[in-house]
């Protein structure tokens, strides 16, 4: 058969891999069966592999370890678009099928079974919708691998797939249709990725002879988890081209030679998400548990997990879900299964590298993410004997929540003790290091009452970098490079004179500090001092504020006419960095560096955790040579690498030092100024404080009413925190005593006067109370609901409380959508629009179908409409309802 070399040209793979998942049984009745450490080796070995093999270069390879369908979907998208001759797929994690079908779905970190039923799995990608988007890419080969539970049952939607796909497209399934596999322990790739490599590293190896070795390899020695055991029997359907395709040359070496070493990676590499919710302490906290407390991260999570390394348990049920996968680095199993793990130098084995975690601003995530990326392949990071000495895990949260969780929630981010208080949940695992975007934020976020405080923060004392936040103004409307420096109000004013239509956006202050820092120039200061209302209506915007400098920036081009009239207040260096939206951008922007709005400052912060000792020695000296390599304080940056330390890194993406003027730290013209004259410097705790205070009662008190879908469809989504009621239970956390909510349960009989009932009523509430009720009132009943007639009464009955102020006000429907067929009869979609875009009140369109958000769909229409957002479950939709309530609301800390 003929065989295609792809080498030379665009070639992509994209690696998969969900290593934790953030719901767990027992701990979480409504969660997958375990965390599956054995992936972190899959991911790490196939990379090497694929490195080493010649068709990818090192740039086309990438890793990654979604915690959401979005951030699946994003990297998905990225792959489809860029690759031109092969684009290889591989997926290793938790693969599940519905109790009532023979779909596969692909389980992503934040996943959940909806309760009462294993038909529905939220967090989870449907393979066939995976497929779809395969056979629009315009590479000329397609190989998909899956490692998981399960797996032949993606063969169902690749044979019904249309001919155009199938004659380019090759899957590889690494188990026979509705078998479990054995994920293997928790030091060792799993056994069908361990022998996948093995066959990569070989070299000249094409997809059907790959696909006939694995087969045979694995039907001789392994046997799935059916009882009775069956052989394990790898599943393949080959592109209908007629020929295959090179996945791996041969190796380049002398006769006689044995293939070179492959190098023990970390855990993390700069493309994770956040591994885990202990802290490598050995019991997740200060205090032991009943039973050991499930961490994740690195092999100690395996070791620390109930009944030690054994097999995965499957998910129980009628049907056993699945469990899968494996991972990078512990060589003694890799040895074990005939993998070779060996160092660079001297041939030993390299023991798996210590992982630290670090927890940092959403704006400054992409640039730690690449610096991390960097120290890792560092000699910094290598030992004498060439072994890796420490992995790092990149992840961001809210800056508000962050500081709040530091300051007043370490008890239950070490241990959480319910659903409404949740750090693990919210913010992501404990960090070892802690960078904010403001230096005055580690005093922010210093724990308030040393009494229930279990968190140490060691903030050097100067940061170790600066961006000032900058009025982004369109070309056209900047004024000469000697007069771009004044105040805000002078800055804007001369962009009115010349635009009087000019506009003026700002992220939200709630997700980023630089939103929060902008807030301060905004409200001003002394005798220059606006009433926060009318600061907030000078930065309306339609819908919430966009909760990145990166998504402003990207999201002003939709509309031609308003991006060539708005600036847009953001860190200087994202005008270098925020270009990945380049196609779509069509007016160009200009720094103007308003003097009266405080800069970023990034900081380096050493966390420390009570109780978290048992490897405190190890992890002071990882953190210490990370810190010294990243900042150039204590040390040579590069440690005589050769390699250029962070501060290089931070250059590159158009940073600034960190004191002494603020000198850029790298070069290029990206419209700021080298030399502005005098920044400012960072802000004052309490400015930052006393801002976000105002913020958030800038309107006054909040009014949000809660449509709850209480139709007989909705009797499987509604027990438990994931159910409907519990979710909204959850999103009162960002309401105070001054909000004004109630809760409608939407459905009623045939001809009824009212489309709902009252759950809760319209007013104020104590938070418990309201919980309570809500919990005790709300009921599915045996009716229909009629979505058109109650967001119509929705918009009545909000409209006439808003009459006389300018509160803020939200509308949240929560639904199955499998009503929605009531609302788009007759013409009763266009008039509900109609009367959305008049009332100008956001409506919230939560759906619990994963795809109840897509484009032409009545929620995404009704959402926005009104102005409102559209949340699904291909997101954290709990997480991003929470956020939007807190947004209208005055109940949250911070």
């Amino acid at each position: 058969m003929a065989r295609i070399d792809p080498r030379g040209k665009v070639n992509r793979a994209l690696l998969f891999g969900v290593p934790d998942y953030d719901f767990t049984r027992p701990e979480h009745p409504f969660g997958v069966s375990g965390d599956l450490p054995a992936v972190e080796h899959n991911l790490d070995g196939l990379r090497q592999a694929l490195r080493a093999g010649g068709v990818f270069a090192e740039e086309g390879i990438t890793v990654t370890r979604p915690r959401t369908v979005d951030e699946f979907d994003r990297y998905l998208d990225a792959a489809v678009e860029a690759a031109e001759g092969l684009l290889l797929l591989y997926f290793s994690g938790h693969g599940a099928v519905p109790s009532t079908g023979d779909e596969l779905w692909l389980l992503m970190r934040r996943a959940t079974i909806v309760p009462g039923t294993e038909s529905v799995f939220r967090g989870a990608v449907p393979w066939k919708s995976v497929l779809t988007v395969l056979s629009g890419a315009r590479a000329e080969r397609v190989v998909v691998i899956l490692d998981c539970c399960y797996a032949g049952n993606a063969s169902a939607a690749w044979d019904v797939l249309g001919s155009a796909g199938r004659q380019r497209i090759s899957l590889l399934m690494s188990v026979q249709a509705n078998n479990r596999v054995d994920a293997g322990d928790g030091d060792t790739p799993t056994p069908f990725t361990a022998e996948l490599v093995r066959l990569l590293r070989d070299g000249g190896i094409g997809f059907d002879e790959l696909a006939d070795r694995l087969r045979a390899h694995m039907s001789a020695h392994h046997t799935t988890l059916r009882e009775p055991p069956e052989p394990w029997e790898p599943q393949s359907r080959s592109a209908t081209s007629g020929s295959d395709v090179l996945l791996a040359a041969p190796p380049a070496r002398p006769p006689g030679t044995p293939p070179p070493a492959l190098l023990a990676e970390p855990y993390g590499n700069g493309n994770g998400n956040g591994n885990g919710n202990g802290n490598g302490n050995g019991n997740g906290g200060r205090r032991p548990p009943a039973q050991p407390a499930r961490a994740r991260g690195g092999s100690r999570a395996a070791a620390r997990r109930p009944g030690g390394r054994g097999r995965l348990l499957p998910l129980t049920g009628r049907r056993g879900l699945a469990a899968v996968i494996g991972v990078p680095a512990a060589i003694a199993g890799l040895v074990a299964t005939g993998l070779a793990v060996l160092d660079g130098w001297g041939g030993a084995p390299c023991k798996p590298p210590l992982e630290l975690r670090l927890l940092t601003d959403p704006d400054l995530e992409p640039t730690l993410r690449k610096a991390a990326q960097a120290y890792l392949t560092s000699s910094a990071n290598r030992t004498g004997g060439g072994c890796r000495r420490s992995g790092i895990t990149v992840y961001s949260a809210g800056a508000a929540a962050t500081v709040t969780a530091f300051s007043r929630q370490s008890d239950p981010w070490q241990r959480p003790t319910g659903d409404e208080t949740n750090p693990q949940r919210d913010i992501g695992p404990q960090p070892d290091i802690w960078i904010p975007a403001s230096f005055a934020s580690a005093d922010r976020a210093r724990p308030s009452s040393p009494e229930r405080t279990y968190v140490t923060l060691e903030a050097d004392p100067e940061p170790f970098a600066y961006s000032p936040v900058v009025l982004a103004v369109p070309q056209d409307l900047a004024e000469p490079a000697t007069a771009r420096v004044g105040s805000l109000a002078a800055l804007t004013e001369a962009v009115r004179k010349r635009e009087a239509r000019a506009e003026l956006r700002r992220t939200d202050p709630e997700n980023t500090d630089a939103g929060l820092l902008a807030t301060i120039g905004l409200y001003g200061g002394g005798p220059g001092e606006r009433d926060p209302a009318s600061a907030e209506r000078g930065v309306a915007q339609p819908g919430p504020p966009s909760r990145t400098g990166t998504e402003l920036l990207c999201t002003l081009p939709d509309d031609d006419a308003v991006d060539e009239r708005t600036s847009a207040l953001v860190p200087e260096f994202l005008l270098k960095t925020a270009v990945s939206c380049d196609s779509a951008t069509r007016t160009g922007r200009t720094a103007e560096y308003p003097v009266d709005v405080p800069g970023l400052s990034p900081t380096f912060v050493r966390v420390r955790w009570q109780g978290a000792d048992r490897d405190e020695e190890a992890r002071d000296t990882a953190v210490a040579g990370f810190r010294t390599w990243l900042t150039g304080k204590g040390g040579a940056a590069a440690a005589g690498s050769g390699a250029p330390g962070g501060l290089a890194v931070f250059g590159q993406d158009g940073f600034r030092s960190g004191s002494g003027g603020h000198r850029p730290l790298g070069g290029g013209d990206f419209g700021a100024l080298a030399d502005p004259g005098q920044l400012p410097g960072p802000a004052f705790p309490s400015a930052m404080t006393d801002a976000l205070k105002r913020y958030r009662e800038a309107n006054g008190p909040g009014r949000v009413l809660f449509l709850l879908d209480s139709s007989g469809s909705m009797g499987g989504l509604w027990e438990g925190p994931g159910g409907a009621p519990g979710i909204i239970t959850q999103s009162l956390a960002g309401l105070g005593p001054q909000d004004e909510y109630g809760v409608w349960g939407v459905a009623s009989e045939p001809g009824a006067s009212r489309p709902y009932g009252e759950v809760l009523g319209f007013g104020k509430h104590q938070r418990e109370e309201a919980q309570r009720t809500i919990t005790a009132s709300a009921q599915v009943k045996d009716l229909e609901a009629d979505p058109y007639r109650a967001l119509a009464a929705a918009l009545d009955h909000m409209a006439q409380r808003g009459t006389d102020d300018h509160r803020p006000q939200l509308i949240v429907y929560i639904t199955d959508d499998e009503d929605n067929n009531r609302l788009t009869e007759g013409g009763r979609l266009g008039d509900l629009l109609a009367s959305a875009r008049a009332r100008r009140i956001p409506v919230v369109m939560a759906s619990l179908d994963s795809g109840g958000c897509d484009k032409g769909k009545p929620d995404a229409a009704v959402s926005e409409a009104s102005g409102g957002r559209c949340l699904d479950t291909k997101g954290d939709l709990v997480a991003r309802l929470r956020d939007e309530v807190a947004r209208t609301g005055t109940g949250g800390e911070g």
